[in-house]
Formats: C-alpha cells, structure tokens, sequence
C-alpha cells in the first residue's frame, strides 16, 4: 500500500531534522580525505569545526600512580552553511546532514544530503553502509495554563491516580522495532525549562534507523531512508492530537 502524502503544517515545529549514514572504511584510511572532502563544498560551508576522541590512561605502580596521560585522535569535521543553518558532519565512521530551523521540505533535506554524501564517499571510498537514519527533533510550545498534556500529546508517561498529578518535568524513552520494515523507532519525549509565563516547552524527538546493515548499494540506502522518513511521520502524527495540529497548521 502506497505510503499517505504527510501532511504539511504552516509552522511546523522541527528545530532539526538530519539524515545519518555510517560506514565501515578500508584499512588504512587517511583523515587527510576528509580536508579534501571540506575543500570541494568550502565555498558553502566555510566554517570548520574538528572533533576529536580524547582517551585517558593512568599508570600505576606498586608504590604509586603515575600521571594521567591524554592521548587525542580526530574523528572528524563538521562544516557550517555560512548562514549557520546547515551543518555536514563527515567522521572516521560515517556522514551527517542536518537542517536547522526553519525547516523547508524534506525534498530539500535530502536532494542536499544526498549532494552531499556523494563527494563524501568519493572522498572516503567506504566499504559498505553499516547505520542509516532519519531523526526530527521538534519543539511543541503547548500553550499555558494546561489542563491535561493528554489534550496535546497522545504518547506521555502515565502518573498512578494514587500520586499526585502535576508535573515539574520529565524525560521518557521509548525503543521499539518497526518489523514491517525492517528498522528501530527511538521515540524520545521531555519537558524542557524556559523562562516564559506562558507555554511548556515539550521535545518530540523521533529516531527511525535500520542497523547492522552492510549496503552497498546508494539506490538500496536511499530508497530505505525514504521508508524511514514516511515511518516518521507516521510516528509523528501518532503522538500529536487535533489541539496540536491547530497549533502547528
């Protein structure tokens, strides 16, 4: 059955969606491949931002410990749009693109990713796809006073009616296996602190990935990342009600 056409709302409230790829690479890979990488989008991109893995070993001897010792080995680089708006991460295990607020059409999103992800495996030459993903992070202001966060939200943590009711914050994980097509759905809700009188700030973070894939093949990975985004707006739309939507339309 053909996936349904998602619906569009006029202030949706993504603060970044991103496509994520990871990869295995050949022996002997060079991080010098990934400075190549940045020089083919710099005139796009042109700020640079290095990430490392930072180890710590200490030594110990019978009569006592020796100094810590610090080792640093770069994982990789982000590069920043000029507008600060899109952001390229390209690591020793994989490729990140994420748009920031204001979000266009995943059309957009993907039409540059997949730009993108192409000098990168140009550049890097990987083995095979191991991780592919699609992750939207929304901010939903639900306006205050509130009687119920059920009048907005369809997916919430459930108080014992023997407790008491009201809320300060909270954080709620949800991991569960999408069979049907063969990926991982981690549905991630929390209560976030503001200063303002007159919303509660909720992030609904949606993460749909298949893993312990060995792709090889960009057709296969792309087509997959398109099943993960329509599973997306399904969840989405799954865990929002009719307050919401008027909210967002």
């Amino acid at each position: 059955m053909p996936a349904k056409p998602p619906r569009h709302y006029a202030h949706a409230p993504i603060t970044e969606a991103l496509i994520d790829i990871q990869v295995d690479l050949p022996a002997g890979f060079d991080p010098g491949q990934l400075e190549e990488f940045h020089a083919s989008i710099a005139s796009q991109y042109p700020v640079k931002n290095k990430g490392f893995d930072v180890q710590m070993q200490a030594e110990f001897s019978p009569s006592q410990a020796g100094p810590a010792k610090t080792t640093q080995t770069l994982r990789g680089f982000a590069f920043v749009s000029a507008d600060g708006r899109q952001v390229v991460q390209v690591r020793r295990d994989g490729f990140t693109f994420s748009r920031l607020a204001p979000y266009e059409t995943w059309e957009d999103l993907r039409t540059e990713a997949r730009r993108l992800w192409e000098l990168y495996r140009s550049a890097v030459k990987p083995i095979q796809m191991t991780r592919v993903a699609v992750r939207y992070i929304n901010q939903i202001n639900i306006p205050l006073p509130m009687r119920d966060f059920a009048d907005y939200l369809r997916t919430i943590p459930q108080v014992s009616p023997g407790l008491e009711q009201g809320l300060a914050t909270f954080f709620m994980r949800l991991e569960q296996p999408q069979d049907d097509i063969g990926a991982y759905l981690v549905l991630t809700e929390a209560m976030m602190p503001t200063t303002a009188t007159n919303v509660c700030p909720v992030v609904l973070d949606i993460d749909v990935f298949g893993r312990d894939l060995k792709l090889t093949d960009d057709k296969e990975a792309w087509d997959f990342l398109e099943l993960l985004r329509n599973r997306k707006n399904d969840v989405f739309e799954g865990c929002i009600t009719d307050a919401t939507r008027r909210l967002i339309s």
